[in-house]
């Protein structure tokens, strides 16, 4: 049979898992009357809670006698370490672009890693059916980011389909029949070469790991390409490393090939194809997979280095135990090292003290996937603020910065402007009309003054302002940004907090707790309404006597506390401060530093 292989690439909420969807049910996957689940590919419970995709899934259908195996990428940047090593395994991409929004920062960033590997695109317009849609427009923008971004001029010679995902078709011109996605089938088995696979077949087998799992029956699982040769159940395999050393030498108990959502087992694979071996009990992602006659490894694709870090501790809290069954430190390092080897983009240290780690990733939104992840399991945490990663080129101290786009109302427009140049030293670089009252603001800013803006920027415009932020260069370190204005309110008693008194503190500021919460000495209940931190008692009843007075029987009314996400609480918090992480609750709380931590981190900041 006829193979393709090409990777669905897009920015967040384009379409991307919609689209396929669609090309599920077309291509006949599906039996008369079976139910179907409502963005398949997106298997995650969190990829679903808050739909994005998070993990790089593959899939497989058939049209008219052609095998496509489809690979769903993530939109976000944060998670780019699935995008690199996947892109590796396909001949081609599908570009999804919606045609209101055109180009944004997230289809730059995959955009580009596909362009430097050389795969011919294919662009799809989606979303051309909405009000606010200009294709026309969104076409020119995505022409003149190929050529910013360096494509030859095969790559800039796209075909060009227009779709609406969401109903089910895609066609060749704007105005087309508008029937079903049949154009788009057509146009991946025209313009997507076929793997070389005649050729390649009498060499030796190589296979370059891309994705690494777990099955519960077979064990180590291992995902990847066959480069060359042909693949049997039973024949013996050595993994390599990058650098070219012997991992080990297994036997290969299964391999499983997709078919449709799901894997099936099959005796042969064959170069060209997407499979899955097991047998192995030490090779990893980026290992080559290979005959015992071959001595040279497979080049894999480098990875972005990490931007940001966070520390991962043990939960010291006076609360600690009470939620979660995984506390201990050597659990929780167990498991930031099995996250390490499936995630390429993580890095994971030790610190001098061993009860925590720092954890090094691409930004807020991945450490918060992760955080989120091991509380579910039943872990308990503390978890410090995001640092940047500084690096030293020449003598100069370079910091991470991002380039942020911003489409806002036009009222709202100068006061996001005001703070991202002002006291976040950022800097403006084009500002232009996005349609009916909205204005576009490009501006590159350091990640340093980017953390814990996002709550701050909804505030700003009043929840209608919309933010993407992506990496963009290193530049020389611009100097000390400020933080938080605001200080916090902390409990300086434990107990369970009372209603009369945390009516009484509502005139000190934010409340982030209600009546009859279980509190510590430590712990933050509040933001205070000014710059310094304030110790209150939240255990502080109502003074009782034997004497009636009018008016001393009032019902006491508290407003409603301000309740934080996980990622909204690690980028609120401070340098002296920790989120407490626990299956069922999420708190904030002091951490007072030793003398030579407080000028370790003061250091680091600048």
């Amino acid at each position: 049979m006829d193979l393709r292989n090409i990777a669905i690439i897009a920015h967040v909420d384009h379409g991307k898992t919609t689209l396929v969807d669609e090309l599920l049910k077309q291509s006949g996957i599906y039996r008369e009357g079976q139910a179907v689940t409502e963005r398949a590919m997106d298997s995650n419970d969190l990829e679903r809670e808050r739909g994005i995709t998070i993990l790089a899934k593959a899939t497989s259908v058939e049209w008219h006698g052609t095998r496509i195996n489809i690979v769903d990428t993530p939109g976000h940047a944060d998670f780019g370490g699935e995008v690199e090593r996947i892109l590796s395994m396909v001949d081609g991409v599908c570009l999804l672009v919606d045609a209101a929004e055109g180009p944004m920062p997230q289809t730059k960033f995959v955009t580009s890693k596909a362009l430097a590997l050389g795969l011919k695109p294919i662009v799809v317009l989606n979303k051309v059916d909405k009000p606010a849609a200009e294709p026309d427009r969104a076409l020119n923008e995505v022409f003149d980011l190929f050529a910013n971004l360096g494509a030859s001029d095969e790559q800039l010679d796209f075909p060009v389909l227009y779709a609406s995902g969401i109903n089910g078709w895609a066609d060749n011109e704007l105005d087309g029949p508008r029937k079903d996605m049949s154009a788009l089938f057509e146009l991946v088995i025209k313009h997507v070469e076929a793997p070389k696979q005649i050729a390649q077949a009498a060499e030796p087998f190589r296979m370059l790991a891309t994705t690494l799992g777990a099955d519960p029956f077979i064990g180590r699982i291992l995902t990847g390409r066959v480069e060359a040769g042909t693949l049997k159940v039973g024949a013996t395999l050595k993994a390599l490393s990058r650098t070219g050393e012997r991992v080990e030498q297994f036997r290969v108990t299964k391999i499983l090939a997709f078919r449709g959502l799901g894997q099936q087992p099959i005796d042969e694979a064959v170069a060209g194809d997407i499979v899955t071996i097991a047998g192995m009990t030490k090779a990893t992602v980026a290992d080559t997979l290979c005959d015992p006659s071959v001595e040279a490894a497979i080049p894999a694709q480098p990875i972005d280095p990490p931007t940001i870090s966070v520390t991962f501790g043990i939960n010291d809290s006076p609360l600690a135990g009470r939620d979660g069954n995984k506390v201990q430190s050597r659990v929780i390092r167990e498991r930031l090292m099995k996250e390490a080897e499936t995630n390429v983009a993580i890095k994971v240290e030790d610190t001098p003290g061993g009860d925590a780690f720092v954890v090094s990733g691409r930004g807020e939104l991945q450490m918060g996937v992760l955080i989120e992840n091991m509380r579910r399991e039943g872990f308990e945490l503390s978890i410090s603020r995001p640092r940047v990663i500084f690096r030293e080129e020449k003598g100069e101290r370079l910091e991470p910065i991002e380039e942020a786009i911003i489409d806002v109302d036009d009222e709202f427009s100068g006061a996001v402007i005001e703070k991202l140049t002002g006291a976040r030293k950022g800097e403006l670089v084009e500002m232009k009309p996005a349609g009916v009252g909205k204005t576009r603001i490009v501006a590159h800013v350091p990640s340093r003054g980017l953390i814990g803006y996002q709550g701050e920027f909804m505030t700003d415009t009043r929840g209608t302002g919309v933010l993407n932020r992506i990496f963009h260069d290193w530049a020389p370190y611009k100097g000390p940004i400020q933080g938080r204005r605001q200080g916090v309110l902390i409990s300086m008693e434990n107990g369970v907090s009372v209603a009369y008194a945390l009516w009484n503190l509502e005139d000190r500021g934010r409340m982030f707790i209600g009546a009859q919460e279980q509190i510590y000495e430590g712990m933050i209940i509040g933001e205070h309404s000014r710059d310094n931190d304030l110790e209150v008692n939240p255990l502080k009843g109502k003074k009782l006597t034997n004497v009636r007075a009018s008016g001393t029987d009032e019902a006491v009314r508290l407003t409603p506390p301000v309740i934080m996400s996980l990622e909204q609480s690690i980028a609120y918090i401070d340098d002296d401060e920790l989120v407490e992480v626990t299956p069922k609750s999420i708190r904030l709380r002091k951490r007072y530093l030793d003398p030579h931590e407080r000028k370790r981190m003061a250091k680091v900041e600048g």
